[in-house]
């Protein structure tokens, strides 16, 4: 009975081996391979920001202008409070959201001792914060140069109009990039209505120009044209070569690939409608993107700083016929733009303008604006003057007080008064 029950039972066996055939361990991988499907890697706008080649000096500088602009932020808080030129560092600390800081303001601000000083309330015995004059004068400064720049101001608005498609731009879109153009904040009342026979507001949000703002040409000619002739002038090259290229500035490291140069040779011949013409504007892919590189090119070139944030310039398409991946055709073109996404934004830059973190052609509110980032980078440096001058200042105000107040407190003859009755005698 019992071989019967072992026959039947290595019967099922072998039949059971023969369905799965046991796999020999050289073999054992191939059983239980997964198949995998090789794609192509995406040439995205993802993957291009993500792969490309950093430049770290604007992402430092980037980091820097971003502390600079808290700083600023903080001030006009401060400024805009009625008590008086100081603030508890209570109240300051409901700030945090405000001014966009992850960490506590006191903190912050004490880093900063050329900016902000921090002192006891005689009477409250409360720790209080106050701008310092340094810094108070470079922005009362900036403020002059931004009201003396004015027409310069006056000709990038005129610029930007006669480039856009209608003639015709939002304001909503200028006042978020007023600082980058170097307008006041109250420019509405002080630039627009001032100069009315250059600008009409068709309606509340509507701005266009005045007679197509008259026939003055050289208003028309694109800063990229003036490296064109200097390039056809000096290097003696063709115009076949020059009429439609761009400056090119690599960074370093930056990884040349086979047929890469080939590519942009080609590319730099292209023609294409140039932003100021009127010209029906082709539907090639490619001469529409350069056209396009051209507008964002112009556009970064009227800026003081020459950069402006990735989402602010897409509030301009529509006006400017640049409907389009922005971003996407920045980053195809890393010679001539650069995107840090350094802080909570990404910045464009024109990479032609900068050399070493600075700008290479500074124009005078880009000098305040630079003496502040200075004085800020200072940090607690060269705080030991800061202190002499304090306790100096202190010393003269509490000899002032004691002077006036024995001054006023004192009635009847003072020592020395009988000296005036011997002279005379």
């Amino acid at each position: 009975m019992n071989s019967l029950k072992s026959l039947r039972y290595s019967s099922i066996r072998e039949a059971l081996t023969q369905q799965n055939p046991t796999k020999s361990p050289f073999l054992y991988p191939l059983y239980f391979y997964n198949q995998r499907r090789w794609l192509k890697p995406v040439d995205s706008a993802q993957t291009r920001l993500e792969n490309r080649t950093r430049d770290h000096r604007l992402d430092k500088l980037i980091a820097q202008i971003r502390k600079l602009n808290i700083i600023l932020e903080i001030s006009r808080l401060c400024c805009s409070k009625k008590r008086g030129p100081f603030v508890s560092l209570q109240l300051m600390s409901r700030w945090k959201n405000l001014v966009g800081l992850n960490v506590n303001v006191g903190a912050f601000i004490g880093k900063y001792p050329h900016a902000f000083e921090i002192f006891t309330h005689p009477f409250r015995k409360n720790l209080c914060c106050k701008i310092t004059e340094k810094f108070k004068v470079l922005i009362d400064e900036e403020e002059g140069v931004v009201r003396e720049c004015e027409v310069d101001a006056v000709m990038r608005v005129k610029k930007l109009l006669l480039m856009s498609k209608n003639g015709v731009l939002r304001v909503h879109a200028l006042r978020l990039i007023r600082k980058e153009l170097g307008l006041p904040e109250d420019f509405r009342d002080s630039i627009l209505a001032k100069y009315s026979s250059d600008f009409r507001l068709v309606d509340l949000e509507t701005l266009e120009l005045v007679d197509g703002g008259g026939e003055d040409e050289s208003l028309c000619v694109a800063k990229v044209e003036e490296w064109r002739e200097v390039e056809y002038r000096e290097k003696w090259l063709s115009e076949f070569e020059t009429n439609y290229a761009f400056p090119i500035h690599f960074p370093t490291g930056f990884k040349i690939e086979k047929g890469f140069r080939e590519e942009l040779k080609n590319w730099q011949r292209v023609p294409y409608v140039k932003p100021y013409d009127r010209k029906e504007i082709s539907r090639g892919l490619e001469r529409f993107e350069k056209r396009v590189v051209a507008v964002i090119h112009e556009l970064l070139s009227l800026t003081v700083e020459k950069m402006v944030e990735v989402e602010r310039l897409a509030h301009f398409r529509k006006d400017l016929g640049i409907e389009v991946n922005v971003r996407e055709v920045i980053l195809k073109h890393p010679g001539i733009f650069y995107v840090s996404t350094k802080g909570s934004t990404q910045t464009l830059f024109l990479r032609e303008a900068y050399s070493k973190g600075c700008l290479i052609e500074p124009n005078p509110i880009y000098n305040v604006r630079r003496k502040m980032l200075d004085l800020v980078l200072l940090k607690t440096r060269h705080t030991r003057k800061l202190l002499q001058t304090e306790d100096e200042t202190h010393e003269e105000e509490k000899i002032r007080d004691v002077l006036t107040s024995s001054h006023e407190d004192w009635e009847g003859e003072r020592d020395g008064d009988w000296v005036l009755p011997i002279l005379g005698k």
